[in-house]
């Protein structure tokens, strides 16, 4: 029987959107207290939105009074699996190509242990938007002359212990996840072909932080037409009040 999987180090887990909310609020209070410069509240708020863990947001208030409460709460135990998110029976088992391509992504349950094989063709497995039958899970992948790409959730805690063989098993976006993620372990061999491991946030959450980014565009592209109407107002008004003072 294989030992459980080592729960990560807290402090190392990965922050979420509100816990990094959590300290730009307090660097924006420090700021109006005038305890910051706003050259130094910038330079925060790009460290607090580029922190992956609580360990990274950890000093970036440790000159403030309210450092305390900026802190993100690091749980010591992993919680119970949310049964909105875990559970169920896996819609497959595994996924082959030969001479062909396969994909699982959008809404489908990845099973406890799913397997892919590929042999002159491609695959992609994209977790981002699963449910998963269990909080920890397994996918075994061998690549032969071909290519499979997997994409996992943002939160989830990712083991990679494949390897590559005249090929490439990618390794750089295995790392901890936030405590109530999945737990995804990758593993496998990669035979003059590649496996790409992919850490995304999910479509949803691309889809709001592209309108977001439209907002934003279209805003400063108001408040910039706004200006140069201003400006025009102004020139018209000293022109006006120039004409009619000449013939005053």
């Amino acid at each position: 029987m294989s030992s459980p999987p080592a729960v990560p180090d807290p402090r190392n887990l990965r922050a979420s959107d509100a816990d990094r909310e959590r300290v730009a609020n307090v660097l924006r209070e420090a700021a109006g207290d005038g305890r910051l410069t706003m050259d130094e509240l910038d330079e925060r708020l790009d460290a607090v939105y580029a922190a992956k863990t609580y360990a990274e947001l950890e000093p970036i208030t440790h000159d403030l009074p309210a450092h305390r409460d900026a802190q993100a709460p690091v749980p010591a135990t992993v919680p119970r699996a949310d049964p909105a998110r875990f559970g169920g029976d896996g819609s497959s088992s595994g996924a082959f190509a030969i001479l062909g391509g396969f994909s699982r992504k959008g809404e489908w349950t990845v099973p406890k242990n799913f397997t892919a094989f590929v042999l002159l063709g491609g695959g992609e497995i994209d977790m981002r938007d699963a449910r998963f039958a269990e909080r920890e899970v397994t996918v075994h992948v061998v690549a032969i002359l071909g290519g499979v790409e997997i994409i996992v959730p943002e939160d989830a805690t990712v083991r990679v212990t494949g390897a590559g063989i005249l090929g490439a098993f990618e390794h750089s976006d295995a790392g901890p996840g936030t405590p109530d993620g999945p737990v995804i372990t990758i593993n496998g061999v990669a035979v003059l072909g590649g496996v790409d491991v992919k850490r995304k946030p999910t479509t949803e959450a691309t889809r709001q932080a592209r309108q977001l980014r439209h907002e934003a565009r279209r805003e400063r592209l108001e408040a910039r037409r706004d200006y140069h109407q201003d400006r025009r107002n102004h020139h018209r008004e000293r022109r006006d009040a120039r004409r009619y003072g000449e013939l005053d």
